[in-house]
């Protein structure tokens, strides 16, 4: 039901409009602009926690935008840059948000649009990961990851265990360098592309967590489940992997104690800090991933 609304015009409208709606959204979201971002970015490094930063947006409706989501990255990384925070603080991208379904020619301008953030990133001393969306998007998203590895290697990409697919994309991304997301996904998919099944897509999650921690490359577990958590320290260690090969991810927001916990442990804990006004479909998600959220949500309303 949640995720129905996330993509209803309508409910978008109730939500936006309610006076209860942003106050409640701020556990979630740094705040709507850049200033929001980088002063959420600078509490978490005084935490010892990394950052990944989102711009909130998707579904680019004109080249205009797209071109305007693209110098806000950019500017971005000039300030993270300039505050010396860019070597803990990465930026994460959504290729729709950077014009990918805008006709034809839209993929091939995202990716020049992405490159340029790329450079921005490799010229802070940082790096951009690219956000999986829809399960039509994979194989764009793949292929532009791949274009971007060729002149900046540390750019990432996401994958989400949910897809039946997923496994065999990870075995396609163990070399040396490559850096991966693995994520459980927070969009609605038919029963053929995707598990239905909770406890099915926890099982996809382990099989491609052990894949990535034995491949070569830098596995970024994000998840919030207790479970994972650990079958990913356990993991590693049977691996041999020290820890700063790989680092855990969670969202700004949730189990915060938890991420401090970790860091005190000498893990790497990056957490995902979203800003921006179109926060919408981003919160939409974010209750529909745990009940532990929406719970959050209601009795937030009821205390108001």
């Amino acid at each position: 039901m949640l995720l129905a609304a996330a993509r209803s015009p309508a409910a978008r409208r109730a939500v936006v409009a309610a006076p209860l709606g942003w106050p409640l959204v701020r556990r979630f979201i740094a705040g709507e602009d850049r200033e929001d971002a980088l002063r959420v970015v600078d509490q978490l490094i005084v935490r010892g926690l990394h950052a990944s930063v989102d711009h909130l947006g998707e579904d680019t409706a004109d080249e205009a935008r797209a071109d305007a989501v693209r110098d806000e990255y950019c500017a971005l990384l000039a300030r993270l840059d300039a505050a010396g925070t860019a070597g803990r603080a990465e930026v994460s991208v959504k290729l729709s948000a950077l014009g990918s379904g805008l006709g034809t020619g839209g993929p091939r301008a995202a990716l020049g649009r992405a490159r340029a953030v790329c450079e921005a990133a490799a010229a802070a001393g940082t790096a951009v990961t690219l956000d999986m969306e829809g399960h039509g998007t994979t194989d764009d998203t793949l292929a532009a990851a791949a274009a971007l590895r060729v002149d900046f290697p540390a750019t990432g990409v996401v994958l989400q265990s949910c897809l039946r697919r997923t496994e065999a994309d990870c075995r396609e991304l163990l070399r040396e360098g490559s850096r991966v997301r693995l994520v459980k996904g927070a969009y609605a998919e038919p029963p053929g592309i995707a598990f239905q099944d909770k406890a099915e897509v926890d099982r996809c999650y382990v099989r491609c967590l052990r894949l990535l921690m034995e491949g070569h490359g830098y596995p970024m577990v994000a998840t919030h489940d207790p479970r994972l958590i650990a079958v990913a320290g356990a993991l590693a260690v049977r691996a041999g992997r020290p820890q700063r090969s790989y680092e855990f991810q969670m969202l700004y927001g949730i189990r915060s104690e938890e991420q401090r916990r970790l860091a005190a442990a000498g893990e790497t804990v990056r957490v995902y800090v979203p800003y921006g006004d179109d926060w919408y479909g981003y919160f939409m998600r974010r209750l529909a991933e745990r009940p532990a959220n929406l719970a959050f949500f209601l009795r937030s309303l009821g205390h108001r």
